[in-house]
């Protein structure tokens, strides 16, 4: 218990801190859009690459961590469709605000779960990371993307288009390039294992530093059903659908541990991202945002310490 609560307190730490910065000015809305690309098209790849290509599969459950995420994300989705019109009835949450809610809902935050990973079980976390990046960004972009034109009465992008994103994400491309290293043995070595180290080691502190940039807690009026029902379906059913179905697949120690930090982790920034994109209710997911990741300091530390405890 004292190591999970030990390992999250650093995390915490400068996510305040990107809080902070933002808050106090000393960096502004350009600058935060700068390092929010950065980390995601530089130095995520970077880190992804490194772990994957240097990864030992043969030890790993990767199989059925991925499994497990695979399933949870399908079963929460469905969950959240079923709920849809009992939402709708008793609270009035129509088209555009369901579909941030089931974002939030559905969606994690990668740089939180990668950053809680690496400091929980070090590399093979990260690697473990990698494999629900895998298994669940893929998914997710579809299932966001076929809602909110469902719900939300955007413009429904063409098959093809949404399988070229999809294609395009910079961390799926830094896994298929990290895979392909290991499978063929060319693992990164010298120079370039150093390069790849050196700029991957950066990606965590900044990426914490952009998650507490994007809060905005003034923005979060006083929290309404549909705030408390997205995050109460993010960071308390979630976890428990996949430690459900990791006790299916028999998951334990480090893979347990990675699959209930990228179930239990809050939902993604870049939600808002497409909200705005597709005629989602942006505000509300703003807000769902910044709700959850505010009530995640307590969350978390709850299911990582429910693990030591089972």
């Amino acid at each position: 218990m004292l190591t999970a609560l030990e390992s999250l307190l650093p995390v915490l730490v400068v996510i305040a801190a990107g809080w902070a910065v933002r808050r106090f000015g000393l960096i502004d809305e350009a600058g935060r859009t700068g390092i929010d690309r950065l980390a995601y098209y530089v130095l995520f790849p970077c880190l992804i690459v490194l772990t994957l290509g240097l990864a030992d599969y043969g030890v790993l459950s990767w199989r059925a961590l991925g499994a497990t995420l695979f399933l949870s994300v399908v079963t929460m989705g469905a969950l959240c469709l079923m709920l849809q019109p009992l939402l709708r009835s008793a609270i009035g949450l129509e088209g555009p605000a369901f579909t941030s809610v089931f974002q939030g809902a559905t969606r994690w935050n990668t740089f939180v779960a990668l950053a809680l990973a690496g400091s929980l079980f070090g590399t093979e976390g990260l690697t473990l990371i990698a494999v629900a990046i895998v298994a669940m960004v893929p998914v997710l972009n579809l299932m966001a993307v076929v809602v909110l034109s469902h719900y939300a009465g955007g413009a429904r992008p063409p098959l093809l288009v949404l399988v070229r994103e999809i294609a395009r994400n910079p961390l799926i491309i830094a896994c298929v390039i990290g895979l392909v290293l290991s499978t063929t043995g060319l693992r990164p070595a010298g120079p370039v294992a150093a390069t790849l180290d050196i700029l991957g080691r950066a990606a965590l502190a900044i990426a914490l530093v952009a998650v507490g940039m994007g809060l905005d807690i003034r923005a979060l009026r006083r929290p309404r059903a549909r705030h408390l029902i997205g995050t109460a379906l993010r960071l308390l059913v979630m976890p428990l659908i996949g430690f459900g179905y990791a006790t299916v697949f028999q998951l334990s120690g480090a893979a347990l541990g990675t699959a209930i930090v990228a179930l239990a982790a809050p939902t993604a920034a870049n939600a808002y991202l497409l909200a705005r994109q597709l005629g989602g209710d942006d505000r509300l997911m703003a807000e769902i945002i910044t709700l959850q990741t505010i009530c995640a300091t307590v969350t978390l530390p709850m299911w990582l310490t429910l693990l030591v405890v089972v």
